[in-house]
This record gives structure tokens, sequence and C-alpha cells, in this order.
């Protein structure tokens, strides 16, 4: 897709003060010209006085007009003006302008409702059946340039493996070029949510939710990767809408509900085998150990049969799940 407008051209408008005085004073000229006609034609000079009072009348339908140039910025905001249709520039920095009062702000942002394009009295984006905290909607024309969030709740995607898992995740974003952002999509918000929901799947379903200790990558114990690559995709998705994504980050994952149960089970079963792995190595060590030391020191003399009921025992009371009990043998052992 080739972008058409890829330009800002920054407007360097002058400061609207002197602008609002200047308005003000020819309003005033024009109430004191329509008194001035009207005493006129009151002392029956009628030529001047209707002159003037015809100038008055005609110039307070169209005093209005200049008030419209008039433009208040606040810090880190940005108009994007078009005149009869045409776009002559964006106006950035804080402040109070003067502009071509026929210019005309664009913001596909401002009253729009969601992505359907449906109306409601807060309107937000759809996510896989499940609503995105983003609002469409914002209260005028003007574009924000500071960073904002996109809380794309959690949604049901598939991981590698084909397992169905509930995932969420958070943006950092801000508008940089406020022309792609106007012009080249029709509501970057919506779209930014839209291509946030794209990307999650695409990535999701690059890995596995969880892997055993085999040092690959896994949604779970990857997060960090999986997000930078996450960011990396969305960014290459939104780079047309004059978008930059800052950061991206899960902030939810689990299994899906209909496979909790078993997976939560199979993660229990992981972790017994692992304890009781660690558990056996430990046991083994310690019986070794035990061996050594007492041919070492040449504490007791023992053959392989006496060793091998010596490591049965060891083995038996370090690998238990409960207490052991002695039992004293006061006889022989053959």
């Amino acid at each position: 897709m080739k972008a058409r407008y890829t330009e800002e051209i920054e407007l360097k408008a002058p400061n609207g003060m002197g602008m609002l005085i200047v308005s003000i004073m020819l309003v005033l000229l024009d109430i004191a010209v329509i008194v001035l006609g009207a005493f006129l034609v009151s002392r029956d000079v009628t030529a001047p006085g209707t002159i003037l009072l015809i100038v008055g009348i005609l110039y307070s339908l169209v005093c209005w007009i200049p008030f419209l140039g008039l433009k208040v910025l606040k810090p880190q905001e940005a108009l994007v003006l078009t005149l009869f249709g045409k776009y002559i520039g964006t106006l950035k920095g804080e402040g109070f302008f003067y502009v071509n009062p026929f210019c005309v702000a664009v913001n596909p942002a401002a009253g729009a409702g969601t992505a359907t394009g449906t109306e409601d009295e807060n309107p937000v984006v759809k996510s896989a059946g499940r609503s995105a905290n983003v609002s469409l909607r914002v209260p005028n024309k003007v574009i924000s340039l500071k960073a904002m969030t996109l809380n794309n709740n959690k949604q049901k995607v598939n991981d590698e493996l084909g397992n169905p898992v509930e995932i969420g995740v958070v943006v950092i974003w801000r508008v940089v070029n406020t022309v792609k952002a106007v012009f080249n999509v029709d509501n970057y918000k919506a779209f930014l949510s839209i291509q946030c929901d794209a990307a999650l799947r695409d990535i999701a379903r690059l890995y596995p939710y969880d892997v055993e200790e085999n040092g690959e990558m896994s949604l779970r114990g990857s997060s960090r990767e999986v997000a930078d690559r996450l960011r990396a995709e969305l960014q290459s998705r939104v780079e047309i809408a004059g978008l930059e994504v800052m950061e991206a980050r899960i902030t939810h994952l689990a299994y899906a509900p209909e496979i909790a149960a078993a997976m939560l089970q199979r993660q229990q079963a992981s972790a017994i085998i692992a304890a009781r792995k660690m558990i056996v190595d430990g046991a083994v060590g310690m019986v070794e150990m035990a061996l050594n030391k007492l041919g070492e020191n040449n504490v007791v003399h023992l053959d392989e049969e006496r060793k091998a009921a010596m490591v049965s025992n060891l083995l038996v009371v370090l690998c238990g799940n409960r207490d052991a009990q002695p039992v004293v043998n006061s006889g022989s052992l053959y």
C-alpha cells in the first residue's frame, strides 16, 4: 500500500492576540457606525445616515468570521488544517494563533463511532468479542501528540501447539506524523486496535504456551522477547498511519477455560516429576558420599551385599514421603 501523504508541513501562524484585539475594535467601530447612522437619519441627514447604517449592518453580519481563525493549542497538541479541501499545513506548539478563518481542522477520530461506524454514548473498539479500552471519540479536532495507552483486553488465540490461550496486551503509542494519521487511514485509533489484534494472533501462534527445560522460547517463559517481537510487528503495520509503538507488554496470559483444568493437571504432573528427579539425584549423591566416607575413614568394611542393603535402606529413607521409622536389628544379617 503506497501512502499518498507522507510529509508534514509545519504551519507558521502569527500570534492571535493582535488579531483578537483588531477584531474586537472593528466590532466596536461597527456598533459606533450603526449608532451614528441611526442618529443622522433621525436628524433628517438621510443619505449619509443610510450609508452608515447599511455598512454597519452588513459588517455585523460577517464580523464573526475573523474570530474563526483564532486557535488555542496546549502543549503536545497539533491541528491539521485544510483550505477548501486542500492540506495547507499542521499547526504545532503551545500558544494562541491566528490562521485563515476559512481553514478547517481535520481529525477523523473526532466524533467518530466504533469501527463499524455505529454511534453510541461511549464508543470503544470491539476486539475478539471483548471491549478494548481505547475510545474512538475525541472532544475536538485537536490531535494529541502525547504518549497514549491502548489496553487490548484479553482475547482467545491459539499457540504454536494449537492450544487455546487467553492473552491480553497493553501498548504505549503516540502520533509522530499527523498527516499520515489523518489522511492515510480512516480512524487511526481504530486502525491501531485492529492491527494490534492481528499482530497478537500472528505472534502468539509462533510460540507454545510453555515448554520443558530445553531452551526454547515460550509465551510464559519468554515474555520480554515475545513483547519485543510484538512491538516490532505492530510498528511495521501502523507505520502507514504515522504512529510510533513505544512499548508493548503482555498483561494477561492463561489457558482458555475449556482446557485450563487439563493443563493444570499436566503442569502439576510435570512439577512432581521434576521434584522427584531432584530428590533422587540428591539421594544418590548422599548415598555415594556416605559409602565413600565409610571406606576412606576405615569405619567399617562392607562387602557388596551389605553395601546393596545399605544403599536400599538409605534410598527408601531419603526418597520416601514420610519420616523414617527406624528398626533396630539385634541379630545377624545372614
